[in-house]
């Protein structure tokens, strides 16, 4: 009875860590590595996990557009060689994280993850410039971020669920706070232009400025409380 006892408490905490583990097939990397990477493989396979209409926007040269949201997926992907290593990467990183946890279960070996994926990449200086503006130009922008002695910029994108979870109470804020700081949202995939220029890393990206000064930044998730506290 005891030692059945002890099954039950213990077993949990055995899953818990087994399924915690992250594979070893799987390597997330910077894009410098990345790059180096992909340089040195002969052929690679590389897998934009984006939707189709992102990577009609833009992608890594000689990438292979397989959306990780499609339901063929996985049959899409079992062509591929298992025994030979493949690349991955999204806008930011998530998708293509869970893309490589998902080959690393099917039996693939060798997984290369884009960290911060094509954002860090283009940020980095590896994406080629687009000559098209795409979105606001930098001085449309110039004059927004001058438009009032406080403007908050928040750069989002709705396939982003961090920008998701944030937007119903920023828009609350945009109300609220109108008479001390102007709030702009602003989608990141109809704005490429600026977020080429100013080497947005990831998203959300909140931007603060006092009289077209930069005076506070931040990526990623952000409660409604700390954001206040910068406004």
């Amino acid at each position: 009875m005891k030692l059945r006892f002890l099954y039950l408490l213990i077993c949990p905490f055995l899953f818990i860590s087994c399924q915690g583990q992250p594979s070893k097939a799987i390597q997330t990397i910077d894009a410098k590595q990345y790059a180096e990477k992909l340089k040195a493989t002969e052929h690679p396979q590389l897998l934009d996990v984006r939707t189709p209409e992102e990577y009609k926007t833009e992608h890594i040269e000689n990438a292979v557009n397989v959306n990780w949201n499609g339901e063929d997926f996985a049959a899409k992907v079992n062509a591929y060689d298992k025994s030979k290593p493949v690349f991955v990467y999204c806008k930011v990183g998530g998708r293509s994280a869970n893309a490589a946890a998902k080959l690393a279960e099917m039996g693939f070996t060798e997984i290369y993850n884009l960290d911060g994926g094509i954002m860090k990449w283009n940020a980095s200086g590896n994406g080629k410039p687009s000559e098209k503006i795409i979105g606001m130009c930098d001085q449309e922008y110039g004059e927004l971020i001058k438009s009032g002695d406080r403007v908050m910029i928040d750069f989002n994108a709705k396939w982003c669920e961090p920008c998701k979870k944030m937007k119903p109470y920023i828009q609350k804020l945009q109300e609220d706070l109108k008479d001390k700081i102007k709030i702009v949202l602003l989608d990141a995939d109809e704005n490429k232009t600026l977020i080429e220029q100013l080497k947005l890393e990831g998203l959300p990206t909140i931007i603060v400025y006092e009289k077209g000064k930069e005076v506070w930044r931040n990526t990623g998730y952000i409660s409604e409380e700390d954001l206040k506290k910068h406004l």
